[in-house]
């Protein structure tokens, strides 16, 4: 009887409840960067993004030539 209990406390949506919960009491322990801290940390990833994207668009560029005038694509 207490097996199918939890069942139908769990299929009634507590299950979620007590997830959402969990969720809400970790996020309060973690230890946020400062405000500062956090602008460097988001500027230094699209900075390194940006790069990232234009390189490969250089190397995409040279490889599409190079195969082109190597096998004579056009």
């Amino acid at each position: 009887m207490a097996a199918k209990q939890n069942v139908n406390e769990k299929s009634r949506g507590f299950g979620i409840t007590k997830f959402f919960r969990g969720v809400k009491a970790e996020i309060k322990r973690i230890t946020w960067p400062p405000k500062e801290e956090a602008k460097k940390a988001i500027i230094a990833v699209i900075v390194f993004t940006v790069i990232s994207i234009a390189l490969i668009g250089v190397m995409d560029f040279v490889f599409k030539n190079l195969f082109e005038l190597v096998f004579g694509l056009k």
